[in-house]
């Protein structure tokens, strides 16, 4: 497993390389890269996380939206056989483990459920809401901080009213770059609290994930270590294909490394 979870990372950060650097052509194109990063960073999360079920139809996506690009829908499909592979083993594991006499089991073609992931560890215990600056000024905190409350990445729809009251904020989070569009002169990437907990457990869900975009005709070089982000936060959950890919945004004003 942990091979597959360091695998996924790195090709998460890596399909970047792989990505011309041309800038966007025009407007629909630079939406339409938006949309497609955002779906990756989602689903590479589920697949780091073992959500095989949930990881595979946004990976199926990804690939229609890649597929005139062979290096990134190599990689895309190696992970769609190891989603099929895995969901495949886990229904056979179910089904021998159904008794004799089972009518889930007895009549062919029924569908068999597939054992959940174990949820990752409640976050949300005894949190402070959260205050937004006084005018003028920025809010500096964590990402886990911004994100410390239990979300349903399926359904959404609970977050909370005093993270609502952040939007229009101005935020200096700390993290790392996951980018989204291409592997120079970056206009828009993922601000992640660790790069690569997920070899070690739990990938960031969706709401310890920023997409962060830079002024128009600005950009940004890829830079490895930790950096610092501030910005205009915006807080709206966004979906692609019914898929919940966001709920956090930034419109970049400054980017440095972050202090030691």
């Amino acid at each position: 497993m942990r091979t597959f979870l360091t695998l996924s990372l790195t090709v998460l950060v890596a399909s970047a390389a792989l990505r011309a650097a041309e800038p966007s052509k025009d407007a629909t194109t630079s939406d339409n890269s938006s949309k497609l990063g955002t779906l990756e960073v989602r689903a590479g999360q589920e697949f780091s996380a073992g959500n095989w079920a949930t990881a595979l139809p946004m990976l199926k996506k990804v690939a229609e939206l890649v597929k005139d690009d062979p290096a990134r829908l190599s990689s895309i499909e190696e992970q769609i056989r190891v989603c099929e592979k895995n969901i495949a083993k886990l229904a056979s594991a179910n089904l021998k483990s159904r008794k004799p006499g089972d009518p889930a089991s007895a009549q062919a073609g029924t569908a068999i459920s597939v054992p959940a992931t174990p949820a990752a560890p409640a976050i949300g215990v005894n949190r402070k809401p959260l205050t937004p600056p006084k005018s003028g000024e920025a809010l500096e905190l964590s990402i886990k901080e911004l994100g410390n409350f239990e979300y349903d990445q399926e359904k959404g729809g609970n977050i909370p009213a005093d993270v609502k009251a952040l939007a229009g904020s101005t935020v200096r989070l700390r993290g790392y770059m996951i980018p989204m569009d291409q592997a120079e002169n970056i206009t828009q990437f993922a601000l992640v609290p660790d790069l690569f907990a997920c070899c070690f457990g739990q990938p960031p869900q969706v709401q310890h994930t920023i997409v962060s975009h830079c002024p128009k005709g600005r950009a940004v070089s890829y830079f490895a270590d930790e950096i610092l982000v501030e910005g205009k936060l915006k807080v709206e959950e966004k979906k692609d294909d019914g898929f919940i890919v966001s709920v956090f945004e930034v419109d970049i004003a400054s980017v440095k490394p972050a202090p030691k």
